[in-house]
């Protein structure tokens, strides 16, 4: 029976990074998917084009019960080696906003470079992992024969995006070895609201969400069925055991604004002076169709208006998570209390690793998840 050295389970973005990074020391390395094609979330991330690290990457971009856990990986994978490492892979990147990168081409770049990193290993595609057991070495059972190996590397990612195919076998095996599962739910994804009128479905507009905390300025995407976009999606891997508020005009005192709007065009209707900053449709629900001239608002009213625009609160109880199916990510995961910070091997069971979405950490938009991905993947490689 041959034995590997490093079993990976799993061929997404940190289980590619660890089995090449795995090869390059000279290990014998086993990949196993449950999928037909390697990489699959990689290849459609990004809208396409992979958005694969951020110059902005640090702590208070990860999200989990102990989101410091990611100090000591990011410590030692930074954004410059993801680059080079694209450069050395001649991946052609752009930056659609400063320090967050995109692959030029389509993102299958990526995903091949990726399965050609790791070339050296054995890949086997349309194989399920069914259980992991650990006497002197492990033996990974699938659903046509058991391997054998030193050291296995659970990336086997997370729950979103099920129509690519998806597998719990990462948390069953880290239950099995005496592993904490922080309980899973979508993340970066939009939510089911009546806050607006399903008429409004499409229209966008740059808001600031006040969350706890933080403060997230982006974009907000009314749909039919609630609200989506940049601005929700990030909103959405925060902790969210708080209410929501929205301001519509962040870069303003509307007050003051309006107050001005009052005294040198008195005559125009309110709804024309909403207008001017935001969509009709909004600018008529603000003022529920009552369109007098501004004039004809006291001083309190326009307070009352302006309080209003500034904090539409969501209250926590009266939205929902729209579903894992259209989720970028999970929160929750392997609970980190039993993970070394340092080399992501398990503290109960030596020769276990954990990598990637599987584990209970996740980034904010914007490249963060695959560059954790990746350097998740990294230091597994190194240690498994």
């Amino acid at each position: 029976m041959k034995i590997y050295d490093v079993i990976v389970v799993g061929a997404g973005a940190s289980g590619l990074w660890a089995a090449g990074v795995a090869c390059k020391i000279n290990k014998q390395v086993l990949v196993i998917d449950m999928g037909a094609q390697p990489a699959r979330k990689v290849a459609v991330s990004g809208g396409g084009h992979c958005n694969f690290t951020n110059d902005s990457v640090a702590r208070n971009k990860y999200f989990g019960e102990n989101p410091h856990f990611v100090n000591g990986v990011l410590s030692r994978i930074h954004p410059k080696d993801i680059l080079n490492w694209a450069k050395q892979n001649n991946i052609q990147w752009t930056e659609k906003t400063p320090g967050r990168y995109f692959c030029t081409g389509p993102a299958t770049k990526v995903a091949k470079a990726l399965v050609n990193n790791a070339r050296s290993a054995q890949i086997l595609s349309n194989t399920k992992v069914i259980d992991i057991d650990k006497q002197d070495l492990f033996y990974v059972q699938t659903n046509t024969n058991i391997y054998t190996a030193r050291s296995v590397i659970i990336a086997s990612g997370g729950l979103s995006y099920p129509v690519l195919g998806v597998s719990d076998i990462g948390y069953r095996v880290a239950k099995k070895f005496g592993h904490k599962i922080v309980p899973v739910r979508p993340a970066l994804c939009a939510i089911t609201t009546k806050l607006f009128p399903d008429t409004f479905s499409g229209i966008s507009l740059d808001v600031c969400i006040t969350i706890g905390k933080e403060k997230i300025f982006d974009a907000m995407l009314i749909t039919h069925f609630g609200l989506g976009g940049p601005a929700i999606y990030r909103t959405t891997v925060r902790n969210l055991d708080t209410d929501i508020h929205i301001n519509l005009l962040p870069n303003i005192n509307v007050y003051e604004w309006l107050k001005y709007e009052k005294q040198n065009n008195g005559k125009k209707k309110i709804t024309t002076v909403l207008s001017n900053k935001l969509p009709d449709r909004i600018a008529m629900w603000l003022i529920k169709g009552q369109a007098k001239n501004i004039a004809d608002y006291k001083d309190a009213d326009l307070q009352k208006l302006a309080q209003y625009m500034s904090d539409i609160t969501i209250s926590k109880d009266s939205f929902k998570l729209y579903n894992m199916q259209s989720a970028e990510v999970v929160r929750g995961g392997v609970s980190t209390d039993e993970i070394s910070s340092k080399t992501l091997e398990s503290k109960l069971c030596p020769g276990l690793f954990f990598a990637g979405e599987v584990l209970d950490i996740t980034g904010d938009l914007g490249g963060f998840n695959l560059h954790w991905a990746f350097a998740s993947g990294q230091i597994t490689g190194e240690n498994a």
